[in-house]
């Protein structure tokens, strides 16, 4: 008779291993760091598209307005006064016209600029420095000063100065030379572009009449006929759409960029 030997239990296999169990605490702890990292790269990212979208907004227009009291020592002269001046449809009939600059006088104080009755008109706005310069047209027949004064004021002082100025000085010609002058404010700064045309060859006048006279149809008299009021008129318009291209808050329309050759603007028709 066979006998046999009771075979053992198989033991069980033991299966993977379990994960360490962790503590609830630790758990909110792990969920609250990463809500906290999140919100703070959230926070960073929303801080720096601010700041790019401020950095990238224009400047309110009163802003630009104060800040544009100071290009006269910010902005390049040959921005402010340009080496060539182009007027499309500036000259009698029409006519394009375009002048080229001969002397460029140093940045003046007021006192040894102005006329005193100019010191006197400017009384109420203040004034804090005078930028000039003379051109020549192409044919070289007249000569043109074109003059800036920056002022502290603010808009509506400055629009109290408009059809209140007299005759301006020349630069680089006498006084008794002068035949047409103009005057005006820009709207986009706290400057007055002036400016004065007389004859190349050295002749005097009896007095320089206002362009605005000179340019009427049908107008008579030396300065009329000889288009020395188109010269005054188209170089002050001219050198004012320069500076109100400066003046302009970035991104805006009229922050335009004149030709890079030679920074020549074209004026607007003035209204």
């Amino acid at each position: 008779m066979t006998t046999s030997t009771p075979q053992a239990g198989i033991l069980d296999e033991p299966g993977p291993p379990q994960p360490p169990r962790r503590a609830p605490g630790r758990v909110l702890a792990a969920a609250l760091c990463g809500l906290l990292g999140a919100g703070l790269l959230a926070g960073a990212g929303a801080t720096a598209w601010s700041e790019h979208r401020d950095a990238h907004r224009p400047p309110p227009p009163d802003a630009a307005y104060r800040a544009a009291a100071a290009l006269w020592h910010s902005a390049p002269v040959d921005r402010l006064l340009p080496p060539v001046l182009e007027g499309h449809g500036a000259g009698p009939g029409r006519a394009d016209r375009s002048w080229i600059r001969t002397a460029l006088a140093p940045d003046a104080d007021c006192a040894a600029a102005l006329a005193p009755e100019w010191r006197t008109a400017l009384a109420a706005t203040g004034c804090t420095r005078v930028l000039r310069a003379t051109y020549t047209d192409a044919t070289r027949s007249s000569l043109v000063t074109v003059g800036l004064v920056f002022t502290p004021a603010d808009a509506a002082a400055m629009a109290g100065l408009r059809g209140r100025l007299p005759a301006p000085r020349a630069y680089e010609f006498a006084d008794a030379r002068r035949a047409a002058w103009t005057t005006g404010v820009v709207p986009e700064a706290p400057v007055v572009v002036y400016a004065v045309s007389a004859f190349a060859d050295g002749r005097t006048t009896d007095a320089p009449v206002p362009a605005e006279e000179a340019t009427r149809q049908g107008a008579t008299g030396t300065a009329a006929e000889a288009g020395l009021g188109h010269d005054a008129q188209g170089a002050s318009l001219a050198v004012e759409r320069a500076l109100a291209v400066l003046a302009a808050p970035p991104g805006s329309p009229g922050a335009a960029t004149p030709d890079p050759a030679t920074g020549a603007t074209t004026p607007e028709p003035r209204r």
